[in-house]
């Protein structure tokens, strides 16, 4: 019995399965034959960035920009009746006979609280929906992922992926024409 059998035997639990390539034209044309296949829970890696990738694995849509829009627009609202409580309310203070609620005058600072909101939920939302901190990842488990860094190209299928079954993973991978099929351990 050979370590490639030992290794489709062991029942242990797994992240997933990772192939390896040699081209970026292997692994985006992997990744469109794997999504086609049904999987869904996959990621590549790349030494650079590949456009056809993010399609390729099926990448949805972020609600990055919708969420720094409400947070533009809660910072928008937040400073005007910031500054109209503060003016009308808090402490009324009529200078030169102008309205106690001036719109002119509350522009700079409503549009400063609008972009300070606007950046700052960016940044939140941004470091929330990455899953970060995540100073570990199991991929860096795999001996050969260091040349992700370098020239090789990594297709990610995890074992969460509804139609994920080991054995027919592994044997589908391997007819994608990749170089290497690894186990990706906790």
């Amino acid at each position: 019995m050979t370590n490639e059998d030992l290794l489709q035997n062991d029942d242990r639990p797994i992240y997933g399965l990772m192939a390896e390539f040699d081209t970026p034209t292997e692994v985006v044309n992997g990744a469109r034959r794997a999504h086609d296949a049904g999987y869904r829970q996959m990621d590549a890696f790349s030494p650079f960035p590949i456009h056809e990738l993010t399609e390729a694995v099926g990448a949805k849509k972020t609600r990055l920009p919708l969420l720094v829009f409400f947070g533009g627009l809660v910072g928008c609202v937040g400073g005007f009746l910031m500054q109209a409580y503060m003016m009308a309310v808090d402490y009324p203070l009529n200078v030169g006979g102008r309205p106690l609620v001036s719109i002119p005058s509350f522009i700079p600072v409503t549009f400063e609280c609008t972009v300070l909101l606007a950046a700052t939920t960016a940044v939140v939302s941004m470091i929330v929906l990455n899953g970060l901190p995540r100073p570990y990842h199991p991929v860096f488990n795999v001996p050969r992922f260091d040349l992700a860094s370098r020239n090789r190209f990594f297709l990610l299928i995890e074992s969460t992926d509804p139609k994920f079954n080991r054995d027919e993973t592994r044997l589908f991978l391997r007819s994608l024409n990749s170089r290497e099929v690894s186990d990706v351990d906790y």
